[in-house]
């Protein structure tokens, strides 16, 4: 979104040592357009911007913005182009506290927003050369800090070259040892109303070696109806490219985006977000503050709509597991596959799912690979998604939640040519489950 703010968007940066192709990944890793962990566990991005280089000295937010339930802070750093630059010391100690407050730290240059049409904002080959002199903060860090290469960097003039200046950034950091995993902003002031990301991303994450490099969509005035949030959100889900909402409000200067439809969708997509802002918002968009005053205990509208409301982050987020979370506890889960028709090229199945946890489970994913190429074709009491053979079937709103000891079933019908096997294992949020009957 165009910044005249005097807070934007933010973002936590990661840099590592370099790691060779065939090497285990050493940290956050992309693989059939979603995001994991270095030990394997999905991660869905759940949290907040926070404009860092704004207010340095709000030390405190990123324990408030935690202990509302978020498991991602998206934070604004400078790189001396617009504002004053955010030097190493001051990269580390924010990759320090957010680690300290346990959660996962994505790092942006706010300096691009607009480029091409914003007097002074930095280029993207200004940003990689910001990333480079801060290096020493971010190496080792892989498990903990993604880099946002660079906010919004076009507005809506010279965004033709979004993909090669793009690629070239992505390059520039592998080469010079970056492991982590890069995030990329859209153009058109985050919002890609040109569809210049949507229609080149596959060939920008093919350019990166790492084929580690996630996309961020920034969702304000363009995306008010839920047909284009859909339509936008679907795309990269049906081409395997991973994507997040990197920010949006529930209002905007430039229209009134359809939040309720974006935490709806990413929920049953299993999609991050990134909601704009902790606070400190101003230029007249002071209602997109969370909270007021940088004080907790004041939740504004918006605060209340992302934090607490439906599909918002303290109904949705689940704790990275490099800091201990599971989502469900290690073995609290158990997956019944029952195939309880079956024709010619196609079949009726239904998975119930049993928590066996002494709490409930309050909003669900349950992951499963089709071990010979079956397709989902119609499912009831879950929202399907599926990439190849990998199945993701999230709850349906009305049975969210799964009581201590209670279960869930879901059905679906599919389609399958030469055989039908079960599937072997089940993924309930980031646990596998126990898998009755085999």
């Amino acid at each position: 979104m165009r910044r005249t703010l005097a807070v934007v968007a933010a973002l936590i940066a990661v840099v590592c040592p370099p790691v060779s192709a065939a090497a285990a990944p050493a940290g956050f890793h992309v693989s059939g357009g979603r995001l994991y962990e270095s030990n394997g566990a999905e991660f869905v991005m759940r949290g907040v911007n926070h404009a860092h280089t704004w207010y340095p000295q709000r030390t405190g937010a990123l324990a408030d913005i935690k202990a509302l339930g978020a498991n991602t802070v998206r934070v604004v750093l400078a790189s001396g182009q617009r504002w004053a630059k955010n030097d190493t010391a001051d990269v580390a100690a924010v990759v320090s506290s957010c680690k300290q407050n346990r959660l996962i730290c994505v790092l942006e240059v706010h300096d691009t927003t607009g480029h091409g049409e914003q007097s002074g904002a930095a280029t993207l080959a200004q940003a990689v050369d910001y990333w480079l002199s801060v290096r020493s903060a971010l190496a080792g860090q892989e498990k903990y800090v993604i880099v946002n290469i660079g906010n919004e960097p076009y507005g809506n003039s010279g965004y033709q070259t979004w993909a090669s200046d793009t690629s070239a950034a992505v390059q520039r950091l592998r080469a010079a040892g970056f492991g982590h995993t890069l995030m990329v902003d859209a153009p058109n002031w985050g919002q890609d109303w040109t569809f210049t990301m949507r229609d080149n991303a596959a060939a920008v994450f093919e350019s990166d070696p790492d084929r580690n490099t996630v996309f961020s969509i920034h969702m304000y005035g363009v995306f008010d109806t839920a047909a284009e949030i859909d339509d936008y959100l679907g795309r990269f889900r049906a081409a395997g490219l991973p994507i997040v909402v990197g920010e949006f409000g529930h209002d905007h200067s430039d229209g009134n985006p359809d939040e309720d439809t974006i935490l709806a969708t990413t929920r049953a997509q299993g999609i991050g977000y990134l909601g704009w802002s902790w606070s400190g918002n101003g230029g007249g968009v002071e209602y997109l503050d969370m909270v007021t005053g940088f004080d907790p205990a004041r939740l504004t509208a918006w605060g209340e709509r992302i934090f607490n409301g439906a599909d918002g982050i303290k109904a949705t987020s689940r704790e990275a597991t490099v800091y201990g979370g599971t989502g469900p506890d290690p073995g609290g889960c158990a997956v019944g596959y029952r195939v309880t028709g079956q024709w010619q090229d196609g079949f009726q199945a239904e998975v119930t799912v049993t928590n066996r946890q002494a709490t409930a489970i309050d909003g669900w994913r349950i992951r499963w690979t089709f071990p010979a190429g079956q397709r989902v074709t119609n499912m009831w009491h879950a929202v399907p998604s599926q990439t190849g053979a990998d199945v993701v079937a999230a709850d349906a709103s009305y049975n969210a939640r799964i009581p201590a000891g209670g279960s869930v079933t879901i059905g679906f019908t599919g389609s399958w040519t030469g055989g039908n096997p079960s599937p072997s294992a089940f993924v309930l949020n980031a646990t596998s489950c126990a898998v009755l009957g085999q």
